[in-house]
């Protein structure tokens, strides 16, 4: 395109001003970098006599040229300065491209260096050569997205330079200002499985949290949806206006994940992966890699040799490199060595000498391979032994040459100059972001490698794991660098492929080695590893295998933690059977020794494992487990576009096939157990012989999007039928007779995606759920529409879209249960009418729903980004949940019944599938406790006595949970209890203001104490036994002579009085209120001998010093107060909290008081000063963005006043000296209310919120 005459005329009316002023040198620099002038113009222009004829010679030139010369040459002058000049050219620069391309394209602009280095942007190769036609192809789609996101394809064959272009495309001042003010984020993808792809997302968005100069809260995401929805969060909201450059993507589900309605540039070698996503789409081709005058600029540069005076070889070597950047600078590389070389590598390329024979490859051409050989031939000896080295590498990873270092028993300086002859030669690429550097090899090179090695693979990998065992004699290396992190992530992978196996079992059953890897790159990796290793590690022990792949999967959330958990003490509360519990006992007695604080679970063996069985069965996340019609089979499916059918009773997998070329979406059984059909993103349905694992039928041609959900009839007769729904706009929902090739109805009515479609029991209707907000149900036998159920009625009050996930029938059939953002709703089937509705907290989806077939029990799949995902078993008669299913890590995708309603399944995003025993989960978690308890410490007994949650009161052996006794279902709620020594008794409080004191065990009522007029919160014995005190919602408190009834009120509070104090001597009473006073009584007489207002806002916690000397007060006005108890006198006012200050206690030689906040954070002060001397560390705030898992809400100190134990979300000990946490652990549910610890301090005990008992005792 010749030069437009508008510039054209610019140039010859300022032509002497131009040639006055400019320095050609500098000029021409920028202008050969962006492609406009070759290297002989450069010289013929530099031979001119003088600068003024230079600057003559250059405009000249540039009258010949065409618009883009115009264009370099004035942003050449911006950057050299000559804004003035520049000026003069500007109103005349040519159309045709965007404003933005107009300005600077200089590369090396600190701010463009500097969003480049931040996102990760690969720096230019060493030798570069520029393609700016290509190059300003793409910068032209890129700018298409500056006003709507969008996808910019850029395509080629292997090797043809499409990452490079992709980087040097962003490398532009205007383009980054303009469109992508947010940044350029570059991640390389590759060849990845979903696990590898989750681990890459979490990389992203971490460093996208982290570029935001503030601390990441949350927990990296744990499920391949889960990540999406983070990194949509990150890009939309917290990066808008940036772009996403993902390089060299394989697979179209890879590129699924990133649809986000962003801004995306990716490379690939498969033009039609586009049609994958949605959004705007463009594409530019890279045909066929450098053309010839390219391919001789590369040969030039390495061989610093002008165009012309290449040997006649140069054109015939690049047309035997087919037009690949990569396998012209391997012999580039060479030609740099031994210049005089052309003809002999001219003659290995054209022999093919170095040809292997391959039985499939993924590249047009063979030329690779002899530049490869070539270049590794003239190797010295021993480098070229150490190159074969690299044939252990996996693809898309990168070494650190201390690594290298290992493996070959050298400095790592001598190691770094090596690599650099490899890099020198085009065998090795680095990656200079890093410090330090980082070493890689193209997946061509590695492929070539893996050929030429193929039978020595084995004793590679071997030598790897040799050295490193070798070189870490003692312990895992734990630096934390890049060294480290490759050998902890690597190590496994090495020993399998060495076929190590039993340094592969010593490595994966040690408790030492889980806790390295945990803490250095989470417990992701660590499940992948049982998951990819298990048939090897099966061989040796199954049952330790799943021993610890389960340990994982239950405390994956912890291990995410930072600070990192101690794994022994988590450890710790696995089964006394389990080979995880065994290793963690050992060290824990040896650590105690040196005084680590370590505390067993005593009554673990009470609680049972809600799960009867986990399976494992897929890589990546599980969208589908469904049982068999007889329940002794369960089929799964998911992102691994595996079904799989396993036993019920074992998990032994009876049949795996790989069922599509997408994501499997749903799995389900025939009525007779003979078929199972399958339905996926790749648009098709299948149906599949169960017996011979065979497929029958493909049904590929009606479906135009993603099939969601597919069902069959509950029965075969009058004939059996398939349900298929999509995400079609209009033909989205099909019923398929098996014996016809094409669907024998198409269901009208949804004008959105149905997500789900379900048969009633008795297969008259079909229900479908769809993202139009409605249910609608259809005659089977005609595919009329019957009626529409709007769901998106019940969310009235919110202006977002309503999608309705599925539908259940009850097994009456005339109620259906729809799932929709965070509840399940219940319509009669008849009327329409909403007859219940269940709804979760705002933070929660609920993703499925199951009816049990035989009960009134329903299933509740949730996704929760705030705590565990969970299970809930509701019973739709009494409106009450039944049963919180705890255990999965991720998004809970699919719950079913069995038919007998027997058992439950649950599958989820953290790759598992759990079968649980309805029965056992139903009384299980019905027998909870309550968290308002008693504990008697008896030397070695333990009696606990608490409510359940049938409102009885149950007294319990700590030790071995065991029920001594339990009361009948009270009539009104129980609210308080205390126990008694002697005589054996315990006392009941309830709401209806009734109190009772029964005898232990035998349950005889030996007093009812009446009086209270509302809810009795506090009760408590006397040391003597004699007295008991209750305090009320009533505001009063009252002291019973309960054995014989007397009762004396005691009156003067305006609120609840939630708790009270006995002084020592028990002769005098404290009571606090939310009324703000503080109370001193008489126990004997009644009389009220002191009384302040000690607070402006609610007292929410009051303690007296051993010695009865003074109290402590703290309160929702977020401070705490110490009083003098003779003078009633404020001593201290302890200020610095920041939230409601929730609890308080006197250290035992009152010189200490601790107090504890609503955000989790712990205060210990001088009692004497009424100074503050510590805040108990600060680090690891949770996802739940406190302290301490929650509100603090007890605390005790140690008989030496050395330690301190805590209870909020989960328990921690402190040392009181430091302030730093000694342990942790955690409970399975949260919200623990109080500790009981015995006066030795080494036992405690205490109920979370899902009820379960812990009685701890600490390990010596």
């Amino acid at each position: 395109m010749a030069l437009e005459e508008g510039a054209r005329s610019c140039l010859m009316r300022f032509r002497h001003r131009l040639e006055d002023d400019i320095k050609p040198p500098y000029l021409m620099d920028h202008m050969v970098t962006d492609g406009v002038l070759t290297g002989d113009e450069e010289e013929r222009i530099k031979n001119q006599p003088s600068r003024k004829d230079q600057a003559a010679a250059l405009l000249a030139l540039l009258l010949m040229k065409d618009n883009r010369a115009y264009i370099s040459f004035y942003n050449a002058m911006v950057q050299e300065g000559y804004n003035d000049l520049a000026n003069l050219l500007h109103r005349d620069l040519p159309l045709g491209l965007p404003e933005g391309l107009k300005r600077s394209t200089d590369c090396c602009t600190p701010y463009v260096q500097t969003v480049l280095s931040e996102g990760g942007v690969p720096q230019r190769p060493v030798v570069f050569v520029s393609r700016p036609e290509l190059v300003n192809r793409v910068r032209e789609k890129l700018y298409r997205l500056q006003k709507e996101p969008g996808w910019v394809t850029v395509f080629g064959m292997a090797g043809s330079g499409k990452s490079v272009l992709a980087a040097e495309a962003a490398r532009h001042h205007g383009l980054i200002e303009d469109c992508f003010p947010g940044g350029i984020h570059w991640l390389s993808i590759g060849q990845l499985d979903k696990p590898d792809l989750l681990v890459k997302i979490q990389s992203l968005c971490f460093r996208l949290e982290q570029s935001l100069d503030s601390h990441p809260l949350h927990r990296p995401p744990n499920s391949l949806d889960e990540a999406k929805e983070r990194l949509r969060f990150l890009m939309l909201r917290r990066h808008p206006r940036s772009l996403l450059i993902l390089d060299d993507i394989w697979d179209s589900t890879v590129l699924k994940a990133f649809d986000l309605h962003c801004r995306i540039l990716f490379t690939t070698r498969n033009r039609s992966l586009a049609d994958s996503v949605s959004g705007s789409r463009y594409e530019v081709e890279v045909e066929s890699g450098l053309d010839e005058n390219k391919g001789l600029e590369i040969l030039a540069l390495y061989t610093k040799t002008k165009l012309k005076g290449l040997p006649e070889e140069a054109r015939s070597i690049v047309r035997e490199c087919k037009g690949s950047p990569l396998v012209v600078s391997l012999i580039g590389a060479l030609l740099r060595e031994k210049p005089n070389r052309w003809r002999y590598y001219l003659g290995q390329l054209q022999q093919k000498q170095f040809k292997r024979i391959r039985k499939s490859s993924s590249y047009d051409y063979d030329a690779l391979d002899q530049a490869m050989a070539a270049s590794i031939e003239v190797l010295p000896d021993e480098h070229r032994e150490f190159y074969k080295d690299l044939t252990v590498l996996e693809k898309d990873t990168k070494v650190p040459a201390k690594v290298l270092a290992v493996l070959w028993d050298l400095e790592t300086e001598e190691v770094e100059d090596i690599l650099e002859e490899f890099v020198n030669k085009s065998l090795l690429f680095v990656d200079s972001h890093n410090k330090p550097f980082l070493y890689y090899l193209h997946d061509l090179q590695l492929d070539f490698l893996v050929e030429q090695n193929r039978t020595q693979l084995e004793s590679l990998h071997s030598k790897v794991v040799h050295q490193y065992q070798q070189h870490y004699k003692d312990a895992h290396s734990t630096s934390g660098d890049e060294e480290c992190l490759y050998w902890i992530r690597f190590l496994t992978y090495h020993m399998a492929k060495a076929n190590l196996f039993q340094e592969l079992y010593s490595l994966m059953f040690s408790l030492d080695w889980v806790s390295t890897k945990a803490q250095l790159m989470g417990p992701a990796y660590l499940i992948n590893d049982y998951v990819e290793y298990g048939p090897i590690l099966d061989k040796e022990n199954s049952e330790t295998r799943s021993q610890f792949q389960e340990f994982l999967s239950l405390n994956g959330h912890h291990l995410e933690q930072r600070p990192f958990p101690d794994v022994v003490q988590l450890a710790l509360s696995q089964p006394r059977t389990s080979e995880v519990y065994k290793q963690a006992l050992l060290q824990a007695r040896d650590r105690a020794t040196t005084g680590k604080l370590y505390f067993e679970w005593l009554n673990k063996g009470s609680v049972e494992s809600l799960s009867r069985l986990v399976i494992h069965p897929h890589q990546g996340s599980i969208y589908s487990a469904c049982f068999s019609q007889d329940g002794a089979k369960i089929a799964s499916s998911g992102a691994s576009k595996m079904l799989k059918v396993f036993k019920s009773t074992s998990g032994e997998k009876l049949m795996e096939i790989q069922a599509h070329d997408d994501e499997v979406l749903c799995c389900a059984f025939s009525p007779d157990d003979r078929l199972l059909a399958t339905c996926s993103s790749d648009r098709k349905v299948k149906v599949w012989n169960v017996e011979r694992a065979m497929l029958l039928r493909v049904f590929e041609e009606e479906h135009e999007e993603q099939v969601n959900h597919c069902q069959f009839t509950n029965s075969t007769t009058p004939r059996l039928l398939l349900a298929t729904c999509s995400n079609d706009k209009v033909l989205n929902t099909k019923l398929w007779n098996l014996n016809k090739p094409s669907s024998q109805n198409t269901i009208f009515g949804h004008f959105e995606p149905v997500n789900h479609c379900c048969f009633s029991p008795s297969d008259t209707y079909l229900s479908t759920s769809s993202n139009d907000g409605t249910v609608k149900l259809f005659h089977t036998s005609s595919a009329n529409e019957w009626k529409t159920i709007n769901v998106r009625d019940a969310f009235a009050e919110s202006d977002e879209e309503v999608l309705v996930k599925c539908s259940t029938w009850t097994a009456d059939g005339k109620r259906i249960i729809c799932a929709a953002r965070n509840a399940a709703l219940v319509f009669d089937v008849e009327t329409s009418d909403m007859l219940l509705e269940i709804r979760t907290n705002r933070l929660s989806t609920v993703q499925y729903c199951h009816a049990c077939p035989t009960s009134n029990l329903l299933a509740i799949a949730f996704s929760n980004y705030a705590v565990e995902c969970v299970l809930q078993l509701w019973d739709l008669e009494a409106n009450k949940k039944m049963a919180d299913c705890s255990g999965h890590l991720s998004w809970v995708q699919r719950v079913q019944f069995s038919r007998d309603g027997s058992q439950l399944l649950s599958c989820s995003d953290d790759q598992t599938v759990r079968l649980w025993e309805t029965n056992k989960v139903h009384t299980t978690s019905a027998v909870c406790l309550k968290r308002d308890s008693d504990v008697l410490f008896n030397d070695e007994e333990i009696i606990v006595s608490a409510a359940d949650n049938c409102n009885r009161l149950q007294v319990r052996d700590g030790r071995t949970g065991s029920v001594l006794f339990q009361s009948e279902e009270k009539p009104s709620r129980i609210r308080c209890t205390s126990m008694c020594r002697q005589p054996s008794a315990v006392a009941l409080g309830q709401e209806d203001g009734t109190v009772q004191v029964l005898q232990v065990p035998s349950g005889k009522l030996l007093a009812t104490l009446l009086g209270h007029t509302k809810t009795v919160l506090h009760c408590r014995f006397s040391q003597s036994g004699r007295t008991l005190l209750t305090s009320s919602e009533d505001t009063t408190i009252r002291v019973w002579r309960w054995q014989s009834g007397e009762c004396r009120v005691l009156q003067g509070h305006k609120e609840q009085v939630r708790c009270f104090s006995l002084l020592p001597d028990d002769a005098k009473l404290l009571s606090w209120s939310f009324d703000g006073t503080v109370k001193m009584w008489d126990v004997e007489s009644g009389a009220k001998l002191q009384d302040i207002e000690a607070h402006r806002g609610a007292i929410l916690s009051c303690r007296v010093s051993p010695d009865g000397c003074l109290f402590a007060t703290t309160s929702a006005d977020n401070t705490a107060k110490l009083w003098h108890c003779e003078t009633w006198k404020c001593v201290h006012t302890l200020s610095g909290h920041r939230d409601c200050v929730r609890s308080c206690r006197f250290s035992w030689d009152g010189r200490r008081l601790a107090t504890g906040d609503d955000n989790g954070e712990i205060r210990l002060w001088s009692v004497m000063e009424g100074t503050l001397l510590r805040i108990c560390s600060r680090d690891g705030k949770d996802g739940m963005d406190s302290l301490h898992g929650g509100w603090v809400t007890d605390l005790h100190f140690s008989p030496d006043n050395g330690l301190l134990v805590s209870t909020g979300g989960y328990i921690k000990w402190w040392d009181v000296e430091t302030g730093e946490a000694l342990q942790t652990f955690f409970t399975t549910g949260t919200a623990l209310k109080r500790i009981h610890v015995s006066s030795d301090f080494s036992t405690f005990v205490t109920i979370d919120s899902i009820g379960i008992l812990y009685v701890l005792q600490r390990v010596v």
